[in-house]
């Protein structure tokens, strides 16, 4: 149930700017931070992931830097990331109608243990010097296929760790863990990747996993009744969909999601090429830049994460929704590594305004029964365009260059954030 911030005799309208801004800063507190791990099923499972996401990150920067340093294309590096995606389109949808019917536990330690042997396969196939691009782009496909299946479950399974009403500070520490990996694995993975080579990077990775599968395995978690299905799959999930397409403000929020994983998440794919051909540098500047824009993330989410159960949510997320398209028009413009690193920050910190704020709106709007398909519909919407994104900016990078294909892709997100501003001004007072 929502609780009412303002006193029931002065109308919202009428408070003084000053008293707002009061009233945030007492929002705004440490010990709100953390509060999801008072739960300790929830502990184990941010400390698990933590590690996990480390080798996770490590991985991925190691892997475009490898791509790239095969192939010196940046279109082979949108090949990568469009095979990474496709699996998304054929099985996520799916994946979120058997996370509402079987253990979400018991899926996630099915999909860790499959991203860890991958893992291994990788690492071992670069050890030998057997690596090839085209084998890169199959394990990207593989790997992909796995996290099609895992990720409607993860995002689902807060909901069996945490309370309803400590879940959007629960969802704000899963983007802190995600992005503590983020701004922490790329660098290690640069260093790494100098000093030792890739291959120990990607074996990294697969140690990690066995952070995250021993977590789940301990959690002590409530029996989960199983629901009743007197329907096929294809049922359920035209049942979910139905309800998000019935829901209008879910609708802008998943195309919100869509416009972001399109145009600006994708533009990632390109850093390796913009660490040589924009400024001149190695491995170790690609993990720079993909750290700093890691670490603006895990400021975003810490930021979120310490408002509790704040109830202006609509209004933070629309300030990211411009914030994101202001930035990567700046940094297209700099060439300079150090103001390139503090944009950076910058695109983070309104990424995950947008994503972790939707992400949260979402999750606390839908009923339990459904959660694993609209999920599943949100990671579908999130994951099947950022090989889309991939591709495309990957193409006109190839055939521009860097620079211009940021700008058209700032153009288009700052079209959307105008467009939900005059056209869907009920989600700026989402609470």
């Amino acid at each position: 149930m929502l609780k009412k911030s303002l006193p029931l005799t002065m109308p919202a309208n009428e408070q003084a700017p000053s008293n707002r801004l009061r009233a945030l800063r007492g929002k705004v507190s440490w010990q709100q931070t953390f509060a999801a791990l008072k739960y300790p099923n929830y502990r184990l499972w941010f400390w698990g992931q933590i590690v996990s996401l480390l080798g996770t990150w490590m991985q991925m920067t190691a892997q475009s830097y490898l791509v790239f340093e095969l192939t010196h294309s940046p279109a082979y590096l949108g090949y990568v990331g469009f095979a990474s995606g496709v699996p998304s389109w054929l099985f996520m949808l799916y994946a979120g109608v058997i996370a509402d019917r079987m253990s979400r536990r018991t899926m996630l330690i099915i999909t860790q243990s499959c991203m860890m042997i991958l893992a291994f396969i990788l690492a071992t196939l670069t050890f030998f010097h057997l690596i090839k691009a085209e084998y890169i782009v199959l394990m990207a496909f593989l790997t992909g296929t796995v996290n099609a299946f895992e990720a409607p479950a993860r995002l689902a399974f807060v909901s069996e760790m945490v309370g309803r009403e400590d879940m959007s500070n629960a969802i704000a520490l899963n983007a802190t863990m995600f992005h503590t990996g983020t701004a922490v694995g790329p660098a290690v993975a640069g260093i790494t990747y100098a000093a030792f080579g890739p291959a120990w990077c990607f074996t990294i990775n697969a140690i990690s996993f066995i952070a995250v599968i021993a977590a789940l395995s301990l959690m002590r978690l409530s029996p989960q009744s199983a629901p009743v299905r007197r329907t096929s799959g294809m049922a359920d999930f035209k049942e979910g969909l139905r309800y998000v397409m019935a829901q209008p403000l879910i609708r802008t929020l998943m195309a919100l999601v869509a416009v972001t994983s399109l145009f600006a998440v994708s533009m990632v794919t390109l850093v390796p090429a913009w660490a040589v051909n924009i400024l001149g540098g190695d491995a170790k500047t690609n993990g720079w830049l993909q750290s700093a824009r890691g670490l603006g993330s895990l400021l975003s989410a810490l930021f979120i994460a310490s408002l509790g159960r704040f109830q202006f949510k609509g209004k933070v997320l629309t300030v990211g929704t411009f914030a994101l398209p202001v930035f990567m028009l700046i940094f297209a413009l700099v060439h300079w590594l150090p103001l390139s690193l503090a944009v950076l920050i910058g695109i983070g910190f309104a990424t995950i305004l947008s994503m972790n704020l939707t992400n949260s709106l979402i999750q606390t709007s839908v009923p339990d029964s459904l959660r694993g398909r609209v999920m599943s519909i949100y990671s579908l919407t999130f994951f099947g365009l950022l090989p889309i994104g991939a591709l495309l900016v990957g193409f006109v990078a190839e055939h521009l260059n860097e620079p211009i294909t940021v700008i058209s892709c700032a153009f288009f997100t700052l079209a959307f954030a105008i467009a939900a501003w005059i056209y869907v001004p009920k989600l700026r007072a989402m609470r």
